[in-house]
């Protein structure tokens, strides 16, 4: 596994990922965490620290922080159930300065009513934070619920993207 860590307005950002042909920068990303966030990687004995094989989602992460891009052209390697991957894919056609809910998510991916809990739980494990969007899901009734790196990121995430004043 490969990793580096990068400063970013949301504070340190640890990235992981594997090397691929296919990529851009050669490297299929597996991991974008916060400190402190619920559910995030640790570095692990093997590991290789590579900044340089991360240099094109760095360049590309703080074109978005400085509001010069509104998506990414990366390729990832997320794992996770079908179902999950199925959120995270819906999760990933919102966009910039969007937002959407739970419901809503549930919906397109014709899931049922009942299926919004889930949905919550594939959402709060998306393991590529701003990258699959899950910041643009807010609670039915508009408030900002949950989210993995807090929701003091969540909001300054939806204020650079204009959907939050």
């Amino acid at each position: 596994m490969l990793y580096t860590e990068i400063d970013s307005p949301l504070g340190q950002l640890l990235i992981t990922g594997r090397p691929s042909v296919t990529a851009p920068g050669g490297t299929a990303l597996t991991s974008l965490s916060v400190p402190g966030q619920k559910n995030a990687p640790a570095v692990q004995p093997g590991w290789r620290r590579d900044p340089s094989a991360f240099a094109e989602a760095e360049r590309q992460l703080a074109a978005y922080f400085a509001g010069e891009a509104e998506d990414f052209d990366l390729e990832f390697d997320t794992g996770g159930t079908e179902f999950r991957r199925k959120v995270w894919d819906e999760l990933d056609t919102i966009p910039f300065g969007v937002t959407t809910t739970y419901g809503e998510i549930a919906r397109r991916i014709g899931a049922s009513r009942a299926a919004v809990r889930a949905v919550g739980g594939a959402v709060g494990a998306n393991p590529l934070m701003i990258l699959i969007p899950c910041h643009r899901v807010i609670g039915a009734d508009g408030s900002l619920t949950g989210y993995a790196g807090g929701l003091e990121r969540k909001q300054m995430l939806l204020k650079l993207e204009g959907s939050l004043t």
